[in-house]
């Protein structure tokens, strides 16, 4: 889904994230512990920005199947949205070589995880509360 003019959201490299999920909230730390640039910041869905930003791109807030991330004035979802981020981070970029694996295929692997993640991983009660640093960097 590219955001064109009828659509645009007006933030880059924000990242839209399951905020009670605890391998959602995993993923953000690990990210942003290596984004030594600071470029990604990252939105709960749980949030009012977060449902905005969900809303906008057709992910239902009260059951997320997917986390989404824009960048360069696209929006990338499931398996999409992983390699982007990973591609863009230091030492990650071998990440984009992930994409030979047919979509179909990528997806079908991330709705698998992403339908059991709670179940898996478990969830937090409600979303995890980062420390200083990295709430800096969180839009609410």
């Amino acid at each position: 889904m590219t955001v064109g003019a009828s659509n645009a959201w007006p933030d880059d490299d924000v990242i839209l994230y399951d905020g009670v999920c605890v391998f959602c909230s995993r993923w953000v730390r690990f990210i942003a512990a290596r984004d030594v640039n600071r470029r990604f910041r990252f939105t709960a869905v749980q949030s009012a920005y977060g449902t905005r930003l969900a809303q906008a791109f057709g992910i239902d807030p009260a059951d997320p199947d997917t986390n989404a991330v824009v960048h360069g004035g696209i929006a990338y979802f499931k398996s999409d949205a992983a390699l982007t981020v990973l591609s863009q981070l230091p030492g990650w970029q071998w990440a984009r070589v992930l994409r030979i694996v047919p979509k179909p295929l990528r997806d079908a692997v991330y709705s698998l995880v992403a339908r059991n993640r709670y179940r898996i991983f478990g969830k937090y009660e409600a979303c995890f509360v980062p420390d200083a640093e990295l709430r800096a960097r969180v839009i609410e």
